[in-house]
């Protein structure tokens, strides 16, 4: 009896003993797999900050440019416009002056004969 007490003993502690190293691997698993996760969502998280913080960057530099790029067009075309107007300008004074020539060259004498219509 007591060879089969003991026998029942040293089962029983053995089960224990491999449930207990079951659940304690079980638990290493579970806080390697913790300690994993963490350690992709921070590495993720400092590559979504580089990948905003370079974004950001390139944002201001294309803002920069295009800004400068704006403010030449702008001068440009004020440049370009103030020609026209003077081009403008000086063809009326032209086309003015050609026809107060004509106009004074155009001599109406009394005895001839106004068209009629």
């Amino acid at each position: 009896m007591a060879a089969v007490a003991a026998s029942l003993s040293l089962a029983g502690t053995a089960a224990v003993q491999a449930q207990s190293t079951s659940s304690d691997t079980a638990a290493v698993v579970k806080e390697d797999a913790k300690t994993v996760g963490h350690a992709v969502a921070h590495s993720a998280k400092a590559v979504g900050h580089e990948v905003e913080s370079k974004s950001k960057e390139v944002g201001h530099k294309v803002a920069e440019k295009s800004k400068k790029v704006r403010n030449t067009v702008r001068d440009d075309s004020k440049k370009v416009g103030h020609e026209v107007a003077h081009g403008a300008k000086t063809v009326g004074e032209t086309v003015k002056e050609g026809a107060e020539r004509v106009k004074a060259s155009v001599k109406h004498t009394p005895d001839e004969s106004q068209p009629k219509n």
